[in-house]
């Protein structure tokens, strides 16, 4: 799916600021894209964009309204339903990373139809894939993986691009989850994927491309995490990837939603991580940690990342205190 931008961020009537995390991943790392915003009475949440009105923003030649806000159970709540109505009858688009579907509710489906727009449920991949073949194609590819879930791992893979881009380096961000297809602009969001044909999106998420190319792959999940390895699994094989950056949260006690598994060591993430990747090529190796130290202080953030690098002699970075330099800087 491709998704036209200037985007209209839509807030809905989102009750705190959490749960607007999907819009402020857009905004942060695609402000340029992102017009204004759209609040209903009562949301208690804000990007800082100019609050548009849906003709407001027709007019400043906004392409999609992105709803970037999650409820309970991920739906398209009936709330939200005239005003995105009246944004397909302006013209705009809808794209959605929620559960429930767009295309499921009967007044978008018919207001999209009769209007010529397009609506993108961006969770929802809308073309079948082959099976791998696993066969070595031409360019360079970065995946980022994970000792768990939810540690950092897009906002690593999108500071990688920009440090890639910033130095001249050809380089693209390949989204694999929802948040990503968003401030992308485009991906397959690989959880939806049925099982045998994760590797084979993920090979033509990342084609061919000339030698000198990074793809940066979006990581999901982790090979440790009993309920989402399979994603994982699938992403080593299909993206080929040449650098692996192992992504770390220090401070959680065990695996996220499973408190029975702890984490995993970190030396131990890496060899498993590398032994998997080599399957589909076999020059596969680690070149930094990027951790995500937010709940550490300044001191205890420093002496986390140095007891790291000197456990594992890899550059250790928290990509939001540090930036990603040295880690760009191993690929040499």
């Amino acid at each position: 799916m491709a998704i036209e931008h200037p985007y209209l961020m839509f807030l809905g009537d989102a009750p705190d600021q959490l749960a607007a995390k999907t819009a402020k991943g857009v905004a942060d790392w695609r402000p340029e894209w992102c017009k204004g915003q759209f609040r209903l009475d009562g949301c208690q949440a804000s990007l800082g964009l100019d609050d548009m009105t849906m003709e407001e923003a027709a007019d400043a030649g906004c392409r999609t309204v992105v709803v970037g806000v999650a409820n309970r159970g991920g739906v398209i709540s009936e709330a939200w339903t005239d005003v995105l109505v009246r944004a397909l009858n302006l013209g705009m688009d809808i794209a959605s990373g929620l559960h429930g579907k767009l295309a499921d509710v009967p007044r978008l489906k018919e207001a999209a139809e009769r209007n010529g727009r397009k609506l993108f449920d961006v969770r929802h991949p809308t073309r079948g894939f082959a099976v791998a073949d696993g066969k070595k194609r031409p360019g360079k590819r970065l995946l980022t993986v994970g000792t768990d879930c939810s540690v950092g791992k897009m906002y690593a893979s999108l500071a990688v691009e920009a440090e890639m881009r910033r130095r001249g380096m050809s380089a693209d961000f390949r989204a694999t989850g929802q948040t990503g297809i968003l401030i992308a602009g485009d991906g397959v969001s690989v959880d939806a994927v049925i099982a045998d044909f994760i590797s084979g999106a993920v090979e033509w998420l990342t084609p061919a491309n000339d030698p000198g190319h990074w793809d940066v792959v979006e990581g999901q999940g982790s090979l440790f995490h009993a309920s989402f390895a399979g994603v994982s699994t699938g992403l080593l094989h299909g993206a080929q990837p040449d650098a692996l950056v192992l992504c770390h949260e220090p401070t959680r006690k065990h695996m996220r939603g499973l408190p029975d598994y702890g984490l995993p060591p970190l030396d131990l993430c890496r060899r498993r991580n590398e032994e998997v990747a080599q399957l589909t090529n076999p020059a596969a190796r680690t070149i930094g940690v990027a951790v995500n130290t937010s709940a550490l202080d300044a001191e205890a953030a420093r002496r986390c990342l140095a007891e790291i690098e000197d456990s594992l002699g890899l550059p250790a970075v928290d990509p939001v205190r540090d930036g990603v330099a040295r880690i760009v800087d191993a690929l040499a």
